[in-house]
């Protein structure tokens, strides 16, 4: 019989997951499930996490582990702003030292944010990318470790936590913002042998995961995007591995029906959402599903930026709704685990009704 290869180093699976959520739970709450009546989808609200964003479950999860293994040196990072207020504020829970290079131009409350847990900050490059190679070169330079705020096996199972979370609820599709990856990838871990289908969202013009998943690895920079959270040029190698075949769909979402989702997440919902937060739900206006359920994963936005889109976007009044069978509740069920998926993912680019 042939010996079977070793799994790769980076390796990550549904165990780390689970070991993940046993460090996390005595830290970090669960966070509430919203039904949005008039998008007939639940809201999975990760606005209302420590920080404002899901970030924080995979830098906490990846400086317990750290911990465990006796590593105790500082810990950098480069981030548009999320990752960066979850590494400062765990490292703030935890006594250790961070620091975080963000590029310049990130919204001034993420900013504000990472310095008032106590985390050294770095302005560099004018995106995430050159904040990432300075942050690289750095950790060179001290002996700092670098953390990546997707591609890396303990913040991906820290991110997979939201997925554990949604687990006993069975939805039959989750629909996640995607930059590198790592949420959707860890999310992808814990539900996909429920037979939840997973399916990815990103902007028009800064969808490069879904270019390399297609086998194009041009890497153009992506545009200007109010989804500032997830506008990464190089999505992640263990990442992009990973949801080439647990992934089952992507939406790319136009800017205006971006803007508008999220205004009327704001007017409609009473939910504040960034504009990353805001990309699923938009997206899941092409996604069918009885139980559908996408993550609002950040709400840090900036006061001027939100007001601006309140004052400038109108948005169209929702559809009358037909009668009809009232919506039946997520149900619970007891969790079971990854089985393997071979179907790789179609990537969707219809375009929005005028």
């Amino acid at each position: 019989m042939a010996e079977r290869a070793p799994p790769p180093e980076d390796d990550v699976g549904v165990a780390d997951v689970l070991a993940a959520h046993a460090r996390l739970r005595r830290y970090l709450p669960a966070t509430p499930l919203h039904y949005a009546e008039r998008f007939g989808t639940w809201l999975k609200l990760e606005n209302l996490q420590r920080t404002g964003s899901y970030k924080v479950r995979g830098a906490l999860n990846a400086l317990l582990v750290a911990r465990e293994r006796g590593d105790r040196r500082p810990v950098i990072a480069a981030s548009a702003g999320n990752h960066a207020q979850g590494l400062a504020w765990a490292a703030h829970r935890l006594g250790m030292q961070a620091i975080t290079v963000m590029p310049v131009g990130a919204p001034e409350t993420k900013v504000a944010g990472v310095a008032h847990w106590g985390a050294t900050v770095r302005m560099h490059g004018n995106s995430f990318d050159e904040a990432r190679a300075f942050a690289i070169e750095l950790a060179a330079q001290h002996g700092y470790r670098f953390l990546s705020a997707f591609d890396d096996p303990d913040v991906i199972a820290g991110q997979g936590t939201v997925g554990l979370e949604l687990a006993a609820h069975a939805p039959d599709v989750v629909i996640v913002p995607i930059g590198g990856g790592g949420l959707a990838t860890g999310v992808a871990l814990a539900l996909k042998s429920q037979g939840v289908r997973i399916v990815g969202a990103q902007p028009e013009g800064a969808d490069n995961m879904a270019r390399v998943l297609r086998g194009d690895d041009s890497a153009p920079v992506p545009g200007a995007t109010l989804a500032d959270g997830v506008r990464v040029r190089h999505p992640g190698q263990i990442t992009r591995r990973l949801l080439a075949t647990l992934l089952d769909d992507l939406v790319i979402v136009r800017e205006a029906e971006l803007r508008e989702t999220l205004v009327r997440l704001a007017l409609e919902e009473h939910v504040i959402a960034e504009g990353a937060g805001a990309l699923a739900l938009a997206a899941g206006r092409r996604v069918s599903g009885k139980n559908k359920c996408a993550v609002v994963s950040g709400g840090n936005i900036d006061a001027t930026v939100l007001a601006g889109l309140l004052s400038d976007v109108r948005p169209r009044a929702p559809r009358k709704p037909r009668r009809r069978a009232e919506s039946r509740p997520l149900r619970t069920v007891t969790p079971v685990l990854v089985r393997p998926v071979q179907n790789a993912p179609k990537v969707l680019e219809q375009e929005f009704a005028p």
